[in-house]
């Protein structure tokens, strides 16, 4: 039988009164990059460790290809693990940070300060090799710590929280070294993180996890479109919680009847789930259902909050051009064009 290069079964972990993973299960395959996506507290971050071997389950196993590592101490697992804080000795410069490793290991000198260059060249830090920690910036340090995490070919790479210490634009170009990095080298990776658009970005598959379970894994077009409960369709993107009724698997919801995607909902008050981008907003004089509140200019695409005429806030993300003629005050007609919504009881 085909087995994942690592597999969680059945953990859990708690503290003291504090349930921080119950019975977690997940397969990884080779190669794949799957990120862990929740709150703080949702158990993403021990899940992570107990992976790494720096934290003991209390109950299930660990499994890699195909051995159970439980027992197996964090050093003998062959995982390389980048965390939050950078964790660069100070004294060592770059080239023998990403060396260290290697070092440990009885490798020769010659042959660890040649991988040691080639992983900070495909860093893009080669010329910074003779640079100390406190001579980088931050993302230069973390690319340091992300070139040492893999210089021994680790079977599995572990993420957790890498880049949340870095300013929004330096984030977003490391977010996309990291996923060029592991694509190109193929190495399995699980990361991390409580950013929603850092996990969507670059993962094969995004886990959401809620006060220690696992509530949904799959691709992030997927859960985005299809979210399996209320917590991750709030979770994952911007989301107008909308209320509405039900009835033989329709919604009526501002004015319009919209199959409901959810089924298992008894007939009668619901609120729908509607992402902002399926809010259509239109000038409207006649028979309008709301009113303008911020219009808020966002490059392509502008955010529209309207009230409805029951004192609703909806939210629209609609292109720049489109909403360009609407202004605070303006009375509109506002629908729904999403084909089908998740709903929940009242």
């Amino acid at each position: 039988m085909k087995t994942g290069m690592l597999e969680i079964k059945g953990i859990s972990r708690r503290f003291g009164e504090t349930v921080a993973l119950d019975n977690l299960s997940l397969e990884i395959e080779p190669g794949e990059l799957v990120a862990l996506l929740g709150p703080s507290g949702c158990g993403k971050t021990t899940a992570l460790r107990i992976v790494a071997g720096l934290e003991r389950a209390d109950a299930g196993t660990v499994i890699l290809k195909s051995k159970d590592v439980t027992n197996t101490p964090a050093h003998h697992r062959n995982m390389g693990m980048v965390f939050q804080a950078y964790s660069l000795f100070p004294n060592l410069n770059s080239q023998e940070n990403v060396a260290f490793g290697l070092q440990m290991r009885k490798v020769s000198k010659s042959k660890r300060i040649q991988k040691a260059n080639e992983l900070l060249e495909l860093v893009g830090l080669n010329s910074h090799a003779r640079r100390f920690p406190h001579q980088l910036s931050g993302g230069q340090q973390q690319r340091v710590a992300l070139a040492r995490a893999l210089a021994f070919e680790p079977e599995i790479l572990l993420l957790d929280e890498p880049l949340s210490a870095l300013d929004a634009q330096v984030r977003a170009n490391l977010r996309e070294e990291i996923r060029r990095l592991q694509l190109s080298l193929g190495t399995t990776t699980l990361f991390v993180t409580h950013d929603q658009e850092e996990a969507m970005a670059i993962s094969d598959r995004v886990g959401v996890m809620n006060k220690g379970k696992l509530e949904q894994i799959a691709a992030p077009d997927f859960i985005y479109n299809n979210p399996s409960t209320p917590f991750v369709a709030g979770f994952v993107g911007s989301i107008n919680k909308i209320r509405g009724t039900l009835f033989g698997g329709k919604v009526s919801i501002l004015g319009k009847e919209v199959p409901s995607m959810t089924k298992d909902v008894p007939n009668g008050s619901v609120i729908a789930y509607v992402r902002p981008e399926s809010i259509l907003v239109e000038r409207n004089e006649n028979i309008p259902n709301a009113k303008v509140v911020t219009r808020s200019f966002l490059g392509a695409n502008s955010r529209v909050t309207c009230e409805t005429n029951e004192g609703v806030l909806i939210h629209s993300a609609i292109s720049s051009t489109l909403s360009g003629n609407l202004h605070p005050g303006d009375s509109v007609l506002i629908s729904v064009t999403q084909s089908e919504v998740m709903v929940a009881s009242v």
